[in-house]
């Protein structure tokens, strides 16, 4: 039963992917150089004040014999300079040790104070700067895609969008996988998604599409609505748990909903009837490591390209950059698989096409100038 509840809680759109990522193990050494440094001088520290009122105790009780309590009492006076006065009267030998742990201790006590508000100040500087650097990144920013949740659905979206070359902005309310983000260079917020203010920040006004993969189907449904209220245009994809919230989701404006436990059911049917299928539209969609660098792309005929108002037979496309057109879809909307050569592409047409992916980027370079 283990295994299937971490089936089902893999990402919809690539539950194989995830699962060989150890997120876990990922999220533990998150910890950012600075709040590694914070930790370390803390430990430091303690263990230096420690030592201090350990060497006093001990010197006291040794040279005055006092009981520990007493001698652990005076060492924390003279530590902290209350000085409220002796505990007992101290012999020639019990002032001379007094004095030195007044020279030596409070000087340590002193110095390691220093040391704690010298790594404050500086972790305060970086966060303000990191909040002004991420600023100003989010000023300039268009065209990128949100993603709100990162947790082991949103991480992977995260990496298949970088892998496309797309820019990202992750949001979470939680520091800690926040830091996730930040560790792979990724823009985030450590904020609710689910509020106007915030999706605002994210510059969703010039955003091309929005993710929302947060484990509430409430949530969700909060994120999607918020989404589409700002940006009608955009590309809402989303994941549910059931198929109630997969049609309260599509009602909110969602573009695109998944489900695990359909998606997934789906492919394990289709692993046993269709196994050869299966093993090509992966491949062919560049799901999972393979050796043949193959991909699927939708490739948009702009006005004034290489492609506008010419047949498929003219363009060539075979020959000159060994891609295959599975389909093409017009502007109104419909939909023909396996074009013949004759069908004529128009400006607005969408082809859908399966070729090397070095070269499926020269024909997008090509027909976006």
């Amino acid at each position: 039963m283990a295994t299937w509840r971490v089936i089902f809680a893999l990402d919809a759109c690539q539950p194989l992917r995830v699962l060989r990522m150890d997120y876990d193990s990922r999220v533990a050494n998150d910890l950012g150089p600075t709040t590694r440094i914070l930790k370390w001088r803390l430990l430091a520290i303690g263990g230096v004040l420690l030592l201090a009122a350990l060497i006093g105790t001990a010197g006291f009780h040794l040279v005055e014999e006092w009981p520990l309590f007493d001698s652990f009492y005076m060492t924390l006076m003279t530590l902290t300079t209350v000085g409220y006065g002796e505990v007992h009267p101290l012999s020639f030998y019990g002032r001379l040790f007094a004095s030195f742990l007044m020279l030596v201790g409070v000087a340590t006590v002193f110095v390691s104070f220093a040391i704690l508000g010298d790594t404050l100040l500086r972790l305060e500087l970086v966060d303000y700067f990191g909040r002004r650097r991420r600023t100003r990144m989010l000023e300039g920013i268009s065209g990128h895609y949100i993603v709100c949740g990162a947790g082991r659905v949103g991480r992977s979206v995260v990496l298949e969008l970088q892998q496309g070359g797309a820019r990202v902005v992750l949001i979470d309310n939680d520091p800690e996988r926040v830091k996730w983000g930040e560790a792979h260079g990724i823009v985030t917020l450590t904020a609710d998604a689910s509020k106007d203010e915030t999706l605002r920040e994210a510059r969703i006004d010039t955003a091309a599409g929005l993710v929302s993969a947060i484990s509430s189907d409430a949530e969700n449904v909060y994120v999607t609505l918020s989404a589409k209220v700002l940006n009608p245009s955009l590309h809402v994809a989303v994941r549910a748990s059931d198929e109630q919230a997969e049609k309260k989701l599509q009602r909110a404006g969602a573009s695109t909903v998944l489900t695990p436990y359909t998606y997934i059911g789906h492919r394990l049917a289709q692993s046993l009837l269709r196994p050869h299928v299966l093993s090509f539209l992966d491949l062919a969609s560049a799901f999972g490591r393979t050796e043949l660098d193959l991909a699927m792309e939708q490739l948009l005929v702009t006005p004034g390209s290489i492609l506008s108002s010419k047949t498929l037979e003219e363009a060539q496309l075979g020959r000159s950059y060994g891609v295959i057109v599975l389909a093409v879809r017009r502007q109104s909307g419909a939909m023909q698989f396996n074009p013949q050569a004759q069908v004529r592409l128009e400006s607005g047409d969408v082809l859908i096409a399966m070729g090397e992916r070095q070269k499926l980027k020269q024909l997008e370079n090509v027909l976006s100038a």
